[in-house]
């Protein structure tokens, strides 16, 4: 089966103006994919690691990418093709509280 990597982003002023009872829903969802086996995990502070031409190990705090809304949470999940991954993720918290999901296919390497 397909495997899909999902990244949520949003932030605390739009998951608290959600109302509470689509932000249990959504949580609700959240546990339906875990039970599927998706891998879950809320956002840390991210460290960015460069090693150029494997001689030169660089490290700085702090996300690479810029968003509009900070990275809440990433899941790894499987999913018969991506309108399913689409349906699966639209009821989660990132996508009904005010944020976005992207999902990007997980292919594998050549």
């Amino acid at each position: 089966m397909p495997t899909f990597v999902t990244i949520g982003y949003g932030d605390r002023a739009g998951y608290d103006k959600t109302p509470q009872v689509l932000r249990d829903a959504a949580h609700k969802q959240d546990a339906v994919l875990q039970r599927r086996g998706a891998v879950m995990g809320v956002a840390g502070d991210p460290v960015q690691v460069r090693n150029t031409n494997a001689a030169s190990l660089e490290t700085s705090a702090g996300p690479f990418m810029q968003a509009h809304l900070p990275v809440a949470g990433f899941a790894i999940i499987e999913a018969t093709n991506i309108e399913e991954a689409i349906k699966l993720v639209s009821g989660t918290p990132c996508a009904v509280a005010n944020g976005v999901v992207e999902i990007w296919p997980l292919e594998s390497p050549e």
